[in-house]
């Protein structure tokens, strides 16, 4: 089964570019030459986006490919099929990496289990409950991504034409 999904690079500095391009080519398996253009939000970056289709779990297998450059912010996303559930992964140098299920609207789905540990945590006075449920809806990372979301002159637009 096969799904697709988007590379976001948010920033990367310009020697890390071709081994991104590596990188994904490597779990693609097929040459990758992506559209890099300046990032305003952290000058001497670049940015690009890449639309992909593959396999269901080429988002985990983008996102563990591209998550040991330090210097690097990528989100990855994947979208539902008849037999995965949507993904989406953030990627800062300060907070790591996010992972996230999404549904077919794109909200995140908190799983069960992780909810109970965070009330738990919260219970045992550990952490704030809301601290804890923004971190499950991947909150901090969105807090970091956000400035470098911004399409900056000359980046591409994307035109969606399927209305859910």
């Amino acid at each position: 089964m096969t799904t697709r999904g988007v590379l976001y690079v948010h920033s990367a500095p310009r020697a890390l570019c071709p081994h991104v391009e590596w990188a994904v080519a490597g779990v693609l398996g097929a040459r990758v030459q992506l559209d890099w253009i300046r990032q305003p939000a952290s000058p001497g970056t670049w940015r690009a986006e890449f639309s992909w289709q593959g396999r269901t779990g080429t988002a985990s297998e983008l996102a563990s490919a591209l998550r040991g450059w330090q210097m690097l912010r990528f989100e990855v996303t994947a979208e539902p099929c008849p037999t995965a559930e949507g993904e989406r992964y953030s990627a800062t140098p300060d907070l790591g990496i996010f992972h996230a299920v999404t549904g077919m609207h794109g909200d995140i789905l908190v799983p069960e289990d992780r909810l109970r540990a965070a009330l738990a945590r919260s219970a045992q006075g550990e952490t704030q409950l809301e601290a804890e449920i923004a971190r499950l809806l991947g909150k901090p990372w969105d807090d970091e991504l956000e400035p470098f979301r911004y399409a900056g002159e000359g980046a591409p637009v994307r035109w969606l034409h399927q209305v859910v």
